[in-house]
């Protein structure tokens, strides 16, 4: 895949990133640069090669898959002005 100016300025404009035409110009030559980078790793086997989080054998840190209800409820409406439950009382605005 190549990349040309005019899909810089529209990924820029994407992202609302603010890029003069020198920053676009320069920009097509680095992101094709990496395009090429990307397509060189897809060429490497990986056939057999498990993933791996980190380059030391580690166990992943897991904690129990145990639903609550957070016990944190008190803390949470203890600042505000009005509660009923655990619930924010708010007043009622129509207009």
């Amino acid at each position: 895949m190549s990349v040309d100016l005019a899909i810089v300025k529209r990924v820029a404009r994407l992202a609302r990133i603010a890029v003069t035409e020198d920053e676009a110009s320069r920009m097509v030559g680095e992101l094709n640069g990496i395009l090429g980078f990307v397509e060189q790793l897809s060429e490497v086997d990986v056939t057999g090669i498990e993933p791996m989080t980190s380059v030391t054998p580690m166990a992943m840190k897991k904690r129990a898959d145990i639903v609550t209800d957070g016990s944190k409820a008190d803390d949470i409406v203890a600042n505000a002005p009005l509660t009923d439950r655990n619930f924010f009382l708010v007043p009622k605005v129509v207009e």
